[in-house]
């Protein structure tokens, strides 16, 4: 579905991103579909805009209590490189649960499940309709390699689509993700080149993409990345994408933070 006006869903989804950057300073987003296994400290509140040459998105994740996180995101298309139209929009919900962390913490698993799936796991005629029709569950998984200089994260899943195709048949996927970063130039590993590949693959299949780029990190409340995302094939991918991840001092915690 494309909007040849100005749409109101771009007014209201750009309302958010908007506040975060005045409040926040000239940030964009964190824009990898991957994720480790860390939980960050019961408290933290993260806000993750994201701008891009296909999709924008704005990810606030909730803290709230120890070893697990609560994430809301919505996104919004736009394959036609107009700013000021969109090509549909979805939504995800999501917790994270971190059941293992080695002694140095520098890696260990966690569980992850929720409704929406990611731009990168969805199909070009399914995306702007998939909020709340996808179920999903993965297992993001961190191993350190090269004493952490060589950190992989592994986010196999599996989704359940109801309502999918014309057909409007429930499709099964299996969902895949892969990232790797390279802390080789900075000694600090305040620096690092990043590099994953994504997709799903079954009855509600989406093509595999990949992205890469440099990402860094000057302190524990903000992680800036730039990008470059195609398709292993003829479609689109998700271009350029520019942004931040910004974490704020532990503060909302339920029941109070130590």
């Amino acid at each position: 579905m494309r909007l040849r006006e100005p749409s109101i869903v771009g007014s209201i989804l750009g309302t958010p991103i908007l506040l975060a950057l005045l409040c926040c300073g000239t940030v964009h987003a964190q824009q990898f579909n991957s994720d480790s296994w860390l939980s960050k400290p019961a408290g933290t509140v993260t806000i993750i805009p994201t701008f891009g040459q296909r999709n924008y998105m704005l990810m606030n994740t909730f803290s709230l209590v120890n070893k697990w996180e609560f994430t809301v995101a919505a996104f919004l298309y736009n394959d036609d490189s107009d700013p000021t139209t969109d090509d549909g929009y979805s939504s995800t919900f999501y917790g994270k649960y971190m059941f293992y962390q080695n002694k140095a913490k520098t890696g260990g698993a966690g569980v992850k499940f929720g409704t929406g799936l990611f731009p990168g796991q969805l199909n070009d005629q399914e995306r702007a309709e998939d909020a709340f029709r996808s179920f999903w569950v993965n297992a993001p998984i961190t191993i350190p390699f090269l004493d952490n200089k060589l950190p992989v994260d592994l986010m196999p899943g599996a989704s359940v689509t109801y309502n999918y195709g014309d057909e409007n048949i429930t499709a099964s996927s299996f969902t895949y993700s892969t990232r790797v970063a390279w802390y080789t130039v900075d000694p600090k590993q305040r620096f690092s080149f990043v590099g994953e590949v994504f997709g799903a693959a079954g009855k509600a299949p989406a093509p595999p993409e990949f992205k890469f780029g440099p990402r860094w990190e000057p302190n524990p409340y903000a992680v800036f990345a730039l990008t470059y995302g195609d398709e292993f094939g003829p479609g689109r991918g998700a271009g350029f994408e520019f942004g931040v991840m910004l974490f704020t001092p532990p503060f909302a915690c339920l029941g109070g933070c130590k």
